[in-house]
């Protein structure tokens, strides 16, 4: 046996991975134990979460893998401070004692806290874009296919196109850092007032409300000044505008304001018009890129399918008009596009292309549906929920027809079943569901369970046999990763009032699926089968039954600030602290009002604060 063990941690999105002769095993998020969003540290509770779900010891590792090469890195850091001198250097004398102190010893790092867990195993390091690469190459069902990764940047590619062919993958063409798509996008999300690395999120929800005028002009300022998007894809950015490079900072932000006239919008502040018009403009132009470098690949390779990963490969906008533009026959794209699955491609690259070998067909979905962490037995669950906890046990036959009937009455549901996502989208077994057609259910999720912003839009669940009768959606979507247009049959027109402002044009009813038909009419689909997570679609069935639509609407069981929950304890204490009414953990069932009131030691006040950004 084979366990090959990938690694990735000291940026963001920490997680490890586990690899067995060749089949993922397992796969988790450090943040989810920690409690800490995007935990950037060592993965240990990782580590020891995948080894238990392969149920091996330390002991059985035969070898790992870190995601990037930290020397490489640095010698980019130290090429950049040297560029742009003498600009940088509070920059400089944050980040080098980190680096002589921590990174510069990632390899004596790992191995001193893999020693201390058990692990005795040989450890190598994987190009940044290759592990990206494999992860989405690997886990495919294509034997060909050209590989496109995007993201913010690793040691010093941050574009890349490939092309994969049974074991191996070939770079054919790069992008280097300063330019970058993805800090690019991240720059516009910190000068909108959003956090980086997780804001982006709400940048693409916010962009639909722009004027397109207004953001047509921006667009062009942008095009002009900021960034010089070329025939092939390929972009520059002009570094008059940019801090990241050796700065605290994303943006210059006095140059923003005299190109564009919008100042930097401060965090928490209210949103104003042109903050919105220049999430549009930056949208636009990312998607535009997306377009060619698809384009480009399917030049250079000549391959019919295509796979995607990197952080830019979550912009589920971007990955709509991609699919619908039709450059490839096929398109995959892997679910934990970020640096988490980062640690996953690792582990692949390590298995296939340092061990040569040959890649099995895989029997269904080689990333099970992304369902690749920790699970929780009957006797697990009562003993996290704890004494005080009033539930009851359903049987099967019982439990979708009552979780059904409670969410067609109107109820919040916290939904916790089976393996824990590996990524950040929760596919039905740590999700929080609703009617999506009770036109106040937006705002009362945003508001009353997540503690967000009112304008970010929620995810539809469908079952895959009936998406057509709700959805533009042709090719299934089974890890939402891409938005599509609500059907025609079921919208209805709204009047634009462009002077009313987004909030007006958030709460207008367009579809009979109003809770999740955003503003420009579209939505971000997960369809769902029976194989594919089985729970999931039987409750979709079961709220068929009664409503006549197999659809509800499915957001991550968490709020602001918070990872998606990982054990029963964590599903609980939000459940507690939130408007949720009901919380089911595979058969058991709780009630809101069947709790005690020793459970709600926290006022919302309280939480509302605990959990902001």
């Amino acid at each position: 046996m084979t366990a090959i063990l990938g690694l990735s941690f000291d940026y963001h999105d920490s997680a490890a991975a586990l690899v067995i002769d060749g089949v993922i095993a397992a796969a988790a998020q450090e943040e989810r134990f920690t409690r800490r969003k995007h935990d950037a540290g060592f993965p240990r509770h990782a580590i020891a979460s995948v080894l238990d779900t392969a149920g091996l010891a330390p002991a059985d590792v035969t070898s790992v893998v870190f995601y990037e090469k930290p020397f490489t890195k640095f010698g980019r850091l130290l090429d950049t401070y040297h560029r742009f001198a003498p600009r940088g250097l509070r920059s400089f004398l944050k980040a080098m004692p980190v680096w002589l102190k921590e990174k510069l010893h990632t390899r004596e790092r790992i191995a001193r806290e893999l020693r201390a867990i058990g692990i005795d195993a040989p450890l190598s390091f994987s190009d940044h874009h290759l592990s990206h690469a494999a992860s989405a190459f690997f886990p495919s069902s294509f034997s060909r296919a050209a590989i496109l990764t995007l993201d913010g940047v690793g040691e010093e590619v941050t574009t890349s196109i490939a092309l994969g062919e049974g074991n191996s993958i070939r770079l054919l063409k790069t992008i280097a850092f300063p330019d970058s798509l993805g800090l690019f996008y991240s720059a516009v999300t910190y000068y909108c007032g959003f956090r980086v690395n997780s804001g982006e999120y709400k940048l693409m929800g916010l962009a639909p409300y722009g004027n397109a005028a207004n953001a047509a002009r921006l667009e062009e300022l942008l095009r002009r000044e900021v960034i010089t998007v070329y025939a092939d894809g390929s972009f520059r950015l002009n570094p008059d505008y940019f801090n990241y490079s050796v700065g605290l900072s994303m943006t210059r932000d006095r140059a923003w304001k005299r190109l564009t006239g919008i100042a930097r919008r401060l965090p928490e502040s209210e949103i104003s018009p042109a903050h919105i018009d220049l999430a549009l403009a930056a949208q636009h132009i990312t998607e535009d890129i997306i377009l060619k470098l698809a384009a480009t690949a399917r030049e250079l390779t000549g391959a019919d399918n295509l796979v995607l990963a990197g952080g830019v490969a979550l912009n589920c906008t971007a990955n709509g008009r991609l699919q619908r533009a039709g450059i490839f026959r096929n398109i995959w794209i892997q679910p934990a596009a970020g640096d988490a699955g980062g640690a996953l491609g690792a582990a692949l690259a390590q298995w296939h292309i340092a061990m040569g070998n040959p890649r099995v067909e895989p029997v269904g979905d080689a990333m099970q549906g992304a369902y690749l962490g920790p699970s929780f037995t009957r006797g697990e669950v009562v003993r996290q929920l704890g004494a005080d906890a009033v539930y009851e046990e359903l049987s099967e036959g019982e439990l979708f027809a009552t979780v059904a009937r409670e969410i067609a009455a109107g109820k919040i549901v916290g939904w916790f079943q089976g393996r824990m996502e590996f990524g950040p989208r929760a596919l039905g077994n740590r999700s929080i569901l609703a009617d999506p057609a009770d036109p106040d259910m937006q705002r009362r999720l945003n508001l009353e369970i997540k503690y967000r912003e009112s304008f970010r839009p929620f995810a539809p669940a469908v079952l895959e046999e009936d998406c057509l009768e709700f959805f533009d959606c042709r090719v299934p979507s089974r890890y939402m990763l891409r938005t599509v247009p609500v059907a025609r049959a079921i919208c209805r027109d709204t009047v634009p009032d462009d002077s009313a402002g987004y909030m007006y044009r958030l709460y207008q009813r367009r579809s009979s699926l109003p809770a999740v038909t955003h503003v420009d009419y579209t939505a971000r689909v997960q369809t769902v089968t029976a194989d594919g997570n089985p729970r999931f679609h039987a409750l979709l069935s079961a709220f068929k039954t009664l409503t006549g639509h197999g659809v509800l609407i499915n957001t991550s069981f968490n709020v602001r600030g918070e990872p998606i929950v990982c054990t029963a304890a964590d599903a609980y204490r939000c459940f507690m602290h939130t408007g949720m009414d009901m919380l089911v953990i595979n058969n058991v069932v709780l009630y809101k009002e069947a709790q005690p009131a020793s459970a709600r030691k926290d006022s919302d006040a309280t939480v509302r604060q605990a959990f902001t950004d």
